[in-house]
């Protein structure tokens, strides 16, 4: 007898207990809880021919800016693609395939397929989610979700998801008012479902309600701090909170306290650091030895050549730690890059490589060439991905950059 997943799709190579194994795991990812992984460990120790589950572990490893982690993907699809497969299986084989091709052109065309054909898979519409977020494309985020959910009711599991996701997309939008209604209904689905957290996070950050914030944050610490993978990234937030409140120090303490208490080397905690270290910068406070710990976790990427978003974050670090010579091989590594005919050597060449410049300008003191290289991004940044609060940081160098060379062009009192 053929095994349906809990959306009523054609499963192959599960058993019962696999696949209930396999939905936690599911479960999981889509709720930004911890733990998937094992659970997908268990649905394979009883299912080793599970398709899907293979097709999860692929995408497990593709949701990240990690080159070595995106590399381990590919044991996973090599395995997926040697085993039965339903038609909507060999879309999703399909699809992990052209990403690690790195042609997300035919990537976004496969999942398109899949979701037109199945609405209710509730991970390509994930991945399709991912894509969006790591692409810019904030029109095509909302888009997806939308065209998915008259298909779905909030019986079907995962549906919280959905909501979470489209609170997100309409954060990007800003519309803020529905983003909000969005995320509090799908909290009120599963009150564990930490990415809806952020998503209403993402709402206070835009809005201006910093106060507002640090409350919502303190009263649900336990379903966004606890057991969750996006924990250091929403410490990150609260900091920010502080920051628009002109508490620095307070920022500083959580930067201390939370967000390298563990001296993470997950590239996703890296830039969390930089952003909210380089922030700090910005305002003039010191800083002390922070950036050379910092600097020091992120030089293994220096030759990555994979995520824009993760090499502006390396600069900002190097250049924090006034490491001049591992900027200026990061400045190498993306001219190599910058004429590829790829993703990342169109992002390179479009913001990487003038960002990473303008940053090391900045550090430096030449001001000029900072605002100048700098002032050239604002219409191509969010093709790096990222959400708006954090491409701020760009703006706000900028601004700084402007302000500092104001400073020194002012005429000297007699």
């Amino acid at each position: 007898m053929t095994l349906r997943d809990y959306r009523d799709h054609d499963i192959s190579g599960a058993t019962v207990v696999a696949r209930a194994a396999f939905e936690r795991a599911l479960d999981a990812h889509l709720s930004w809880r911890a733990g998937a992984e094992g659970h997908l460990d268990c649905a394979l120790r009883e299912a080793p021919k599970f398709t899907m589950a293979h097709v999860l572990r692929v995408y497990l490893s593709l949701c990240s800016r990690d080159i070595a982690r995106v590399q381990q993907a590919r044991a996973a699809y090599a395995q997926a693609a040697t085993l039965p497969a339903t038609a909507r299986e060999r879309l999703h084989i399909a699809a992990a395939g052209a990403a690690l091709d790195d042609d997300f052109k035919t990537f976004n065309a496969l999942l398109h397929e899949l979701l037109t054909q199945y609405p209710r898979d509730v991970l390509a519409l994930q991945v399709g989610h991912g894509l969006d977020y790591a692409t810019g494309d904030t029109e095509g985020m909302s888009a997806r979700i939308s065209a998915a959910l008259p298909a779905w009711s909030q019986e079907v599991p995962g549906y919280h998801a959905l909501l979470a996701m489209q609170a997100f997309s309409l954060v990007e939008s800003a519309r803020y008012p529905a983003a909000a209604d969005h995320a509090l209904r799908a909290l009120e689905l599963k009150p564990a479902d930490a990415r809806a957290h952020h998503a209403l996070i993402h709402v206070f950050e835009m809005t201006g309600n910093a106060a507002g914030g640090v409350r919502w944050m303190r009263d649900r610490l336990t379903f966004w701090a606890i057991d969750t993978i996006s924990a250091t990234h929403c410490w990150w937030h609260w900091a920010l909170f502080h920051l628009a409140q002109g508490e620095v120090g307070a920022a500083l303490k959580l930067y201390d306290r939370r967000v390298r208490v563990g001296r993470s080397v997950e590239v996703a905690d890296l830039i969390d650091a930089a952003s909210l270290l380089w922030r700090i910068e910005l305002l003039d406070r010191d800083t002390s030895n922070r950036w050379q710990e910092l600097a020091s976790a992120w030089a293994p990427h220096i030759d990555d050549g994979y995520c824009t978003f993760s090499d502006l974050h390396l600069m900002l670090a190097l250049v924090g730690a006034r490491d001049w010579s591992g900027a200026s091989s990061l400045e190498n590594s993306l001219l190599r890059s910058h004429t590829l005919r790829t993703r990342y050597g169109e992002t390179t060449r479009l913001v990487g490589l003038p960002a990473c410049r303008g940053i090391l300008a900045f550090g430096r003191g030449d001001y000029t060439r900072a605002t100048e290289l700098l002032g050239t991004i604002p219409a191509f940044a969010r093709r790096i991905g990222g959400s708006h609060a954090q491409r701020d940081l760009l703006n706000l160098t900028l601004l700084d950059a402007s302000r500092r060379l104001h400073r020194q062009m002012r005429p000297v009192a007699a």
